[in-house]
């Protein structure tokens, strides 16, 4: 049994979202960090905030393809009753008809701003702490991953009887 549900089980993939739910340990444990860290040892607060912020916005780079996959992410209610082959094929064939087009298009424009970001190895702006490039990496990882959740529950929707 998958540790997330969700069609077209791809294990590379299942295996990332089940650890990337494990981030949320370290990225609490920044947040909270941050407190103590600016009022009592008055040093590394900063730093703390930079790497929660890295780990965030991969967080939510994988936790959109996820919830998606659980069927948790905000969407329109389903109704209650068994759909058919025919409607589950549609509802992933017009799902891949609107994210496709969406997706390429931004991994298109946005290709050129994350290669600057990693070529020049971008630093937060505030500390000058090396890794705001991460940031816009995670940007073209959760465009990649919505992506491969499209076309996997469409291969899925037309597998199943």
């Amino acid at each position: 049994m998958s540790a997330l549900p969700g069609p077209g089980r791809w294990r590379p993939l299942q295996t990332l979202l089940l650890l990337a739910s494990l981030m949320v340990l370290p990225l609490a444990l920044l947040l909270f960090a941050q407190w103590p860290l600016r009022d009592w040892v008055q040093a590394g607060s900063m730093l703390a905030n930079d790497t929660a912020q890295i780990l965030f916005a991969f967080y939510v780079a994988v936790g959109i393809t996820a919830a998606s996959r659980a069927n948790t992410h905000l969407a329109a209610p389903r109704r209650r009753r068994a759909a058919t082959r025919r409607s589950r094929t549609w509802r992933a064939a017009l799902m891949l008809l609107c994210l496709g087009p969406w997706t390429l298009f931004m991994i298109w424009a946005a290709a050129p701003l994350i290669a600057a970001s990693v070529r020049n190895l971008d630093r937060f702006g505030e500390t000058l702490t090396p890794g705001y490039f991460l940031i816009k990496l995670a940007l073209g990882l959760l465009l990649v991953l919505v992506l491969i959740d499209a076309v996997l529950a469409w291969r899925a929707a037309r597998r199943t009887p």
